[in-house]
Formats: C-alpha cells, sequence, structure tokens
C-alpha cells in the first residue's frame, strides 16, 4: 500500500508534496474525504499507536481543553475520526514503512526512503 494522507491548504504539506516523486501513491486529501477507520487502523499498525498520529497543534486541541486532559488510545482513536485537524500530517505509508508529520528527522528519513 501507498499512500499519502495530507491537507491541500497546508502549506508544509505541499512543499513536501512538491518536494518528493509520489508517482504511484494514492493522495488522500483528509479534508474532503475523511478518514477511515480502516485508515486509521492500517497507519497503527505501522506506528504502534494513536499517540504518533495525534496533533497537539490542532487549533481544537486548546479549544476542547485537551492539553488538562489524559486522553487513552481510544480517545485519541476518536478525535482523529472525527476531526481531521488531529491528524499529525502529512502520513506517507509506502508498503510497510509510515512517514508521520514535517519534522526534520522524518523528512530526512523520508527522503532516504524514497532515493
Amino acid at each position: 500500500m501507498k499512500k499519502v494522507f495530507f491537507l491541500k491548504t497546508c502549506d508544509t504539506c505541499k512543499r513536501i508534496l512538491n518536494e518528493f516523486d509520489f508517482t504511484g501513491f494514492d493522495l488522500h486529501e483528509i479534508k474532503s474525504t475523511a478518514i477511515t477507520e480502516d485508515d486509521l487502523n492500517d497507519m497503527v499498525k505501522l506506528s504502534g499507536n494513536y499517540e504518533s498520529l495525534f496533533s497537539r497543534r490542532a487549533q481544537n486541541y486548546k479549544k476542547l481543553g485537551l492539553k488538562d486532559k489524559v486522553l487513552s488510545e481510544d480517545d485519541i482513536k476518536n478525535y482523529i475520526l472525527s476531526d481531521y485537524t488531529f491528524l499529525k500530517r502529512p502520513v506517507i505509508i509506502d508498503n510497510d514503512k509510515i512517514f508521520i508529520g514535517s519534522d526534520k528527522k522524518n523528512i530526512e528519513a523520508l527522503e532516504q526512503h524514497l532515493k
């Protein structure tokens, strides 16, 4: 499976999509097409947990007061499924490898992988 989950209005996602060749990948824009539970389960199989996929930078994270709560894996799963902004992005799946987010270390690992 080769998929990229991204947000088309996110400048960082656009930069990464332009920087690398994603020919042969299914591009999944998460605002226009909701993340399915199957998609999320596929991500978790590779990442190990929902926490690694959860964005604490989402506007609703502060609005809902989530920073003051202890969230279980089920809570995080439900937040990601209910609001696309809670997915750390982009998420790039290349068969058995997953790359989550846009931090420098992750992008360097993606670059090495795609060579």
